[in-house]
């Protein structure tokens, strides 16, 4: 009985993060597509970008990377383009989620992201 018990707790814990974690992507790749859009990348690039950026980062490393993108002194707080962006991203000290950013950035601009 115990057995049986400890079984269906974990069953429904699991299913419980399964459906946490099918709902929470499409959250955070709004998330990530608003910020990108924010640093002046296009509404279609950055919704393709923040697709492939969910599946592919943590959400600790999107959470550095979110953070990364905070403007310092003298830093344009918004619209300021993929260039400034990446070397804003160099300072997180991810390399994984920079090279996954640019990718998706060119892959997305060419259309086959």
């Amino acid at each position: 009985m115990k057995k049986l018990l400890i079984g269906l707790v974990l069953m429904i814990a699991l299913g419980a993060g399964a459906l946490f974690s099918g709902l929470a992507n499409p959250l955070v790749a709004m998330q990530v597509k608003g910020a990108l859009v924010e640093s002046g990348i296009g509404e279609k690039r950055a919704e393709c970008m923040a697709q492939r950026m969910v599946k592919r980062l943590s959400i600790g490393q999107l959470w550095k990377l979110r953070q990364g993108m905070a403007p310092l002194e003298g830093e344009p707080e918004e619209g300021y383009g993929l260039g400034e962006l990446v070397k804003r991203l160099r300072r997180v000290g991810d390399g994984e989620a920079v090279a996954v950013l640019t990718t998706s950035a060119g892959l997305c601009a060419v259309g086959i992201g």
